[in-house]
């Protein structure tokens, strides 16, 4: 399917995986851990250990905050991998979002698109987690609904459903845009909920799906790009276009 870009006037972004590298961020913490025990383990191998874990936590405890979340999943990893984690353990990645990097091309796209739409997060963190990953992103949001503001996290269709409230309040409804990196916690229930989708496919150059889990059934986003920048570039293209026209 091919998106009039034009026709949008608000993108709703997810955060972690899409904008802030948190496949980098987690295998800080989790890789020099699980080498400690096994020197063999790879980052990848550890993430892929921790993707439904987390997962699990956020649909089974949907009220938590981020950083306990990040706690108890990283204590299963331990349990599914057959490691002791120590609270110290446990609290260095509930501490360490704030750290997590931005990719390279994030703040520059994230700028180049505010000069066309309204931008909004949707994220599952908290809102102390987002504060420090924002100054990293260097652009101010319009609109920020994290987990906590929500009371679950993705895929729960509750966050798409406050997601397009939001929309309606801020005068975007039919208008907005959702762009997202997972296939699992993004683009399922964000289709299911109407909305068009934007792939920003980080992991193309890489097999599997590492911190984020198999999406579980098939779905199409309507656009793809490799990065931020390349959806930045398009965006600016088809706007000049249309102001040709």
């Amino acid at each position: 399917m091919t998106l009039d870009l034009t026709a949008y006037s608000a993108l709703s972004f997810d955060c972690y995986g899409t904008l802030i590298d948190w496949e980098a961020g987690i295998a800080a913490i989790l890789g020099p851990w699980g080498r400690r025990h096994d020197p063999s383990l790879t980052d990848e191998d550890v993430l892929v250990a921790y993707a439904e874990h987390e997962a699990a936590v956020e649909r089974e405890e949907p009220a938590t905050r981020y950083p306990d979340v990040l706690r108890e999943a990283f204590r299963r990893t331990g349990g599914t991998l057959g490691f002791p984690v120590t609270d110290q353990d446990a609290d260095a990645l509930a501490a360490s979002v704030p750290d997590w990097p931005a990719f390279p091309d994030s703040a520059d796209a994230l700028n180049r698109l505010k000069r066309h739409y309204r931008l909004i997060i949707l994220s599952n963190v908290d809102r102390v987690g987002f504060a420090g990953s924002n100054r990293r992103l260097q652009v101010e949001f319009d609109e920020i609904l994290t987990a906590q503001d929500i009371g679950s996290y993705k895929p729960n269709p509750a966050n798409f459903t406050a997601l397009l409230d939001r929309a309606e309040q801020i005068g975007a409804a039919g208008r907005l845009l959702h762009v997202a990196q997972s296939l699992f916690h993004d683009h399922v229930p964000a289709q299911a909920a109407g909305l068009p989708t934007v792939w920003i496919n980080r992991r193309h150059a890489q097999p599997g799906w590492g911190a984020t889990p198999d999406p579980g059934v098939s779905v199409t986003p309507d656009l793809e790009f490799l990065s931020m920048a390349a959806f930045a570039d398009a965006v600016d293209a088809a706007f000049a276009t249309a102001g040709d026209g």
